[in-house]
């Protein structure tokens, strides 16, 4: 056996809010194997797990499973306590559990979710289409440009379902989750970075022809693979895809002249046309094909990589990357935010009466908060940190908005 990470990031209502002071105990079989208690910044420390040699995520095999799963219970004085079963813990990988605690009411003092397996190891229905079959009944066009929304609404289960539960979820971690269901993170950068993209493409499709409301429903898209792509509720993140989807999730591809994000069909090995087979992307990741060429591999020569806008819920747009030693408003628009971020995660340093000089306490503050949210801790605010940067405002901005509304 090897070991994994697992860091757990509790929080109360939304990412603006942590949880101090939680307990977070880990079991396994029943058995408690540690506890933990958060940070100010609602985090534990890194716990490490035992789990299964990252060999087994090299080959398609269902013999033994690649990673071994945990539960974890996370409480909190006034708050449900939460239990998650299947907790996924990967060779060499630090896996991220985000735990959303609410307030206890008469009905509900405790939430229980169990974390499906992974979709390249578990048994899942095929798509009940094929591309051809979705590109020719397409619904009308009726957004203006392909826009990265503040959140997708994911229905947990087959469009006729009408007992199945609706849940708002932030765009990126849609991405996340449904990449950490589909893939494994040990695989080549660029095979994520290409499995992300279809991802993401898929998504923005069903988002910019208003597949399902269109057709009279209320949500953006379904969980269950006979429709769309494997959502879990409450999944486990895993901190590789985690990086890739922060890096590009404003980006998507489209084929020749069309104008829709290409909706990206996908399975774990194929060879029929108009399919990206995952394992296939992962071996030609192995043998240094880029994200684009995989893509092309897959759905032709015509296809190309495109940016979304961003929906006016992100305060400010990236101009240019930001580093020690520069002056301009950006700077200070940055240390002003970053001040304002503080309030929530009270471990980043204060920037003290900002001028919009980019100094050595600035950099200080840019690491922490690099830190906090698994970011790449450079002190250089490029686009990946500036656009988390400004999700954390919105978000802050929201909550303490709704709190003296």
């Amino acid at each position: 056996m090897t070991e994994g990470n697992l860091l757990v990031n509790v929080y109360s209502g939304s990412i603006a809010n942590p949880v101090p002071n939680a307990r977070v105990t880990i079991l396994k079989n029943g058995s408690v194997i540690n506890t933990v208690t958060t940070n100010m910044e609602g985090q534990t420390e890194l716990i490490y797990l035992d789990t299964v040699v990252e060999s087994y995520q090299e080959e398609n095999q269902k013999d033994i499973r690649p990673y071994n799963t945990y539960t974890v219970m996370t409480e909190a004085l006034g708050l449900t306590t939460s239990i998650i079963e299947g907790v996924q813990i990967f060779d060499g990988v630090t896996s991220i559990q985000n735990i959303y605690l609410t307030s206890i009411d008469d009905n509900q003092e405790e939430d229980a979710s169990i974390i499906t397996p992974n979709t390249l190891w578990g048994d899942y229905p095929p798509s009940l289409s094929t591309p051809e079959e979705e590109n020719e009944a397409i619904s009308p066009i009726v957004l203006r440009s392909v826009v990265i929304p503040p959140y997708i609404i994911v229905h947990d289960g087959t469009p006729s379902n009408t007992n199945a539960q609706n849940y708002t979820v932030p765009f990126t971690d849609y991405i996340k989750n449904v990449a950490s269901s589909e893939i494994y993170p040990s695989w080549p950068e660029e095979t994520i970075k290409a499995n992300v993209l279809a991802i993401l493409s898929f998504t923005l499709n069903r988002i910019y022809t208003e597949w399902y409301p269109s057709k009279g429903y209320d949500f953006t898209i379904t969980s269950t693979t006979s429709y769309d792509q494997k959502y879990t509720r409450n999944g486990t993140i895993f901190e590789p895809i985690s990086k890739v989807v922060d890096e590009i999730f404003t980006n998507y591809i489209r084929s020749g002249i069309r104008v829709e994000p290409l909706l990206a069909h996908y399975k774990s090995e194929t060879s029929e046309k108009g399919y990206l087979s995952q394992w296939g992307s992962k071996n030609l990741g192995d043998k240094g094909y880029s994200a684009l060429e995989i893509l092309r591999y897959y759905y032709g020569n015509s296809i190309n990589i495109y940016e979304a806008e961003i929906n006016d819920s992100y305060p400010y747009s990236f101009t240019t990357s930001l580093k020690e030693g520069d002056c301009s408003i950006d700077v200070y628009t940055l240390q002003n935010t970053l001040n304002f971020i503080r309030g929530s995660y009270p471990a980043i340093p204060e920037i003290e009466n900002p001028t919009g000089y980019f100094d050595s306490n600035t950099t200080k503050a840019v690491k922490k908060f690099q830190e906090i949210f698994s970011l790449s801790q450079t002190g250089i605010v490029n686009k990946q940190t500036w656009d988390k940067i400004s999700y954390l405002l919105a978000a802050v901005y929201d909550m303490t908005s709704s709190i003296y509304s």
